[in-house]
């Protein structure tokens, strides 16, 4: 292929190629991994390393953050060191990892193939006529009951005392974190000493000289931790942290300070199993429906029963339908009433117990062989504090007369798949509601992409184990012993909703899936600056843990 082809089919994936790298010779399996790497701009041989080595998609939004902050502190010692630390990690961890791919294929009525053929094929689709038929077990493994009671200031230390324990516990195992001590004993180390603390960030400040400034606080006192500017990788990482989190600090001792050589967070053990299902069966992850809203996409959604009856698609679209045995639902049933300002006015459906009565007519039309899960999101008609509550049976009780439906908490975590010698899948679900705050105050993921990139918001949450680690993020109920925020169990499953964004990743064998909405744009998102991307259906094989994205709009 010559340099202007080279070019030319580049351009047209939208990727622009490094003067160098043209010159050199670029074999098919490079361009055929460039077909996934959607977030890929700009092609240099550094970049086409990464790709060359990796099994699965590369966050371009964090390599490309290295590579802006070489070229604005000319350090390009660090760049590499970052890149080769980068894919160390990645070949470490390559045997826990699944490829993803978030590449879409629309439904397909017509044709006897799938419109993007190469890429379904990874799916591993089975062959057989007929797909046998599979007992479908739903396990709670924790749903919350809220109780109320008169409040006290001891409820919310409590709270806050139940998360530093836990997430205490998870960092004094830390190798980095040998010999961490109390808060109140530092006053016997002696300056330009080692010392290890866990705290939780009580103030994030920046000193005249552009340094970080923290105050961490744990049971017995506060100290002061400086990151300096000078340490690069630390200070860009430390420009992540939020208030409310629990985290590992290492470093020396000055007068009163600890200057920080090290960050430590919770985070996913890298060690955790990418886990596969034994039989052929598959799980479709939905959110938003928001039904009631006169923006609501009803020929969208009921194209999307119908293919759930297999009665629409090609063949084996069909055929994957009929093997759907799961359907988890993310939140936001319905649009609500009174949820912002003049939503009255997009309403079709104007009282609450129409909205939900339509919805479960909707639902009712899923076949009864497929496990229906459902949590609630911030437009149903619960409280806002979370954990949410499940829903009620006064505004909604067509929901309780399906007998294929299981309705959780928010958060929640089922468990989904478990057969003879197989132990099923867990997965967590959290509507979303503390994502605004994370896009708005977490440079790295308002700077990657911000709502586009619920993947990072995501990735951010399970590395600090926590669905809402600052307390402000999102309204809490206090009536519970243990933050029930926390993650404590490590899920298999990540499942959110909330941002109106498609998104499909996996971090440390964790697939985390953002589901999509059935909502057109309203003039209130559009005030805001959001930008839907609705009628997608993320699809995941359960046996191979593939995933493929069906669009109905």
């Amino acid at each position: 292929m010559n340099s202007k082809s080279k070019i030319e089919e580049l351009f047209d994936k939208g990727i622009l190629i490094n003067k160098e790298l043209l010159e050199k010779d670029i074999d098919d399996t490079l361009l055929d991994k460039i077909e996934s790497e959607a977030d890929l701009v700009v092609l240099n041989e550094d970049y086409a390393n990464i790709i060359t080595t990796q099994s699965s998609l590369v966050d371009w939004y964090e390599i490309d953050k290295y590579r802006v902050e070489t070229e604005k502190d000319r350090d390009d010692d660090l760049y590499q060191s970052q890149l080769q630390q980068f894919q160390q990690v990645t070949v470490a961890t390559n045997e826990h990892k699944q490829e993803v791919s978030s590449l879409e294929v629309e439904l397909d009525e017509d044709s006897t193939e799938f419109n993007v053929e190469a890429e379904m094929k990874e799916m591993n689709i089975m062959a057989q006529d007929s797909i046998p038929s599979i007992d479908s077990v739903v396990t709670v493994v924790f749903s919350y009951k809220n109780v109320p009671h008169k409040y006290a200031i001891k409820d919310f230390t409590n709270f806050f005392l139940s998360r530093y324990k836990f997430l205490e516990g998870i960092l004094r195992s830390r190798r980095e974190l040998e010999n961490t001590t109390s808060i109140n004993r530092l006053q016997n180390k002696q300056e330009r000493e080692k010392v290890s603390i866990i705290g939780l960030v009580e103030e994030i400040g920046e000193t005249r000289n552009g340094n970080i400034m923290l105050t961490l606080e744990d049971p017995t006192g506060r100290m002061k931790v400086l990151v300096s500017k000078n340490n690069k990788q630390l200070f860009v990482s430390s420009k992540d942290l939020v208030f409310d989190e629990v985290i590992g600090i290492s470093g020396t001792m000055g007068e009163n300070i600890i200057f920080a050589d090290t960050i430590v967070w919770p985070d996913i053990p890298p060690t955790h199993e990418l886990k596969m299902g034994p039989e052929e069966e598959y799980a479709i992850f939905l959110s938003d429906l928001h039904v009631g809203s006169k923006y609501f996409l009803n020929e969208e959604f009921s194209k999307f029963l119908k293919w759930i009856r297999s009665e629409a698609g090609n063949e084996e679209q069909r055929k994957i339908a009929k093997a759907v045995k799961y359907i988890i639902i993310a939140g936001d049933l319905v649009d609500g009433i009174g949820i912002y300002p003049g939503q009255e006015k997009e309403l079709s459906i104007t009282t609450i117990d129409g909205q939900y009565e339509e919805f479960s007519r909707l639902i009712s039309q899923v076949p009864q062989d497929k496990q229906i899960i459902v949590c609630p999101g911030n437009h149903d008609m619960v409280h806002l504090a979370e954990p949410q509550s499940v829903f009620y049976k006064e505004f909604a009780p067509g929901m309780f007369d399906l007998p294929n439906i299981t309705m959780v908490t928010n958060p929640a975590m089922i468990n989904v798949g478990k057969k003879k010698g197989f132990e099923g899948f867990d997965i967590l679900l959290y509507h979303g509601y503390s994502f605004d705050y994370y896009v708005s105050n977490v440079e790295s993921i308002r700077m990657g992409g911000g709502y586009h990139r619920a993947d990072l918001i995501m990735k951010f949450l399970l590395q600090r184990r926590h669905l809402a680690p600052s307390f402000k993020s999102t309204p809490y109920y206090p009536s519970h012993e243990q933050d029930p925020l926390l993650i404590k169990e490590i899920p298999d499953f990540l499942i959110t909703g909330h941002i109106h964004y498609s998104s499909v990743a996996n971090y440390r064998g964790i697939t985390m899936i953002s589901g999509s909405c059935w909502q057109a744009k309203t003039d209130f998102q559009e005030k805001l600056g959001h930008d839907p991307e609705p009628a997608r259906v993320p699809i995941v094989n359960l046996k191979t843990r593939k995933i493929k994205i069906l669009r109905f709009g």
